[in-house]
């Protein structure tokens, strides 16, 4: 588990920090990858509240070896989507950067999905989940074993983001069997972590439900629609593009989300997060994923979200 204190503990850069830009604007960078150099446009709705604030906020990728991370007052870590084959050089270059928000702890966490294991170990409302490292055989047992949770299964590693190397698969078909016996050996022959969650229906009419919070306050909620067909296709994209709509989550799905960063030490102190949510075969809400990382905020779907965003950051720089 992350450590109870969430603070901002890499050391500092050589070398002064210069506090304003010339317009005597403080300096933030926007975390994002090479893929992204200008951000995402949804994260590009962030800069004219910061700018309102007097904060500039510049896109920034975060494996360019020439950025002086010391220059900034505050990283903001947005668009880095294209970690997850690289999370280890992810995870120490977390550690390089001062003032990064979230903080290394718990990017390190949250990059790995076996926090999911912990956070239901600790009372949250959680999908059933089976891991299966490298080395580890799987059999349709290993799915028997969680009732009522259907035929219908998801594979993905435990390191992905957007998606990718994620499929859907019908395990009452034998073809599908030997799909997802490929698609596991694909995974363990890279060296990652597989993982099988149960498929909820509930997707297909009522969606996911994604609750974003900033400065540890609610501040608006999605609807995702349904992005898994079938099987993996294996296609080497930044993510797969999703279906979505402003929502109004349910006092349930609020209950639970509440429920889950509960289960977080010090999740008062992170400066994003979004809670996933999918009613299970009982009608409750249950945790898809805790996206405390580099999740999409959704801020053109929730009115004032961007001005949320902005005065969640700016607090940082206050304090």
């Amino acid at each position: 588990m992350i450590q109870p204190s969430l603070s901002e503990h890499a050391e500092p850069g050589p070398g002064p920090r210069p506090a304003r830009d010339r317009a005597g604007f403080a300096r933030v960078a926007l975390v994002t990858c090479a893929a992204l150099p200008d951000l995402d446009s949804d994260d590009r709705l962030l800069t004219g509240p910061l700018a309102a604030l007097g904060i500039s906020a510049e896109p920034v990728t975060w494996d360019d070896p020439a950025v002086d991370w010391g220059g900034y007052q505050l990283a903001v870590v947005r668009s880095t989507w294209d970690y997850a084959r690289r999370r280890d050089e992810f995870v120490a270059w977390t550690r390089r950067v001062p003032r990064l928000l979230n903080p290394s702890d718990v990017i390190a966490w949250n990059t790995d999905k076996s926090y999911l294991g912990e956070l239901a170990a600790a009372g949250a409302p959680v999908v059933p989940t089976v891991w299966l490292a490298p080395g580890a055989t799987w059999t349709t047992l290993d799915t028997e074993r969680h009732p009522d949770t259907g035929r219908h299964w998801v594979v993905k590693p435990a390191v992905s983001a957007g998606s990718l190397d994620t499929g859907r698969y019908d395990l009452a078909d034998p073809v599908h069997r030997r799909l997802v016996a490929a698609h596991l050996a694909r995974l363990h022959a890279a060296g990652r972590v597989a993982m099988m969650q149960p498929y909820l229906p509930a997707v297909d009419d009522h969606g996911e439900t994604s609750l974003l919070y900033f400065g540890g306050r609610y501040s608006h909620a999605i609807r995702k629609g349904p992005m898994l067909a079938g099987p993996d296709d294996a296609q080497p994209t930044l993510y797969r593009p999703e279906e979505i709509s402003p929502r109004e989550p349910s006092a349930a799905e609020h209950e639970a989300a509440r429920r889950v960063l509960a289960a977080v030490p010090g999740a008062d102190e992170l400066l994003y997060a979004r809670v996933d949510l999918i009613p299970g075969p009982d009608g409750e809400p249950l945790l898809i994923e805790l996206e405390l990382t580099e999740p999409s905020v959704f801020l053109g779907y929730g009115e004032g979200a961007a001005q949320r965003f902005a005065a969640a950051i700016a607090s940082r720089l206050a304090s």
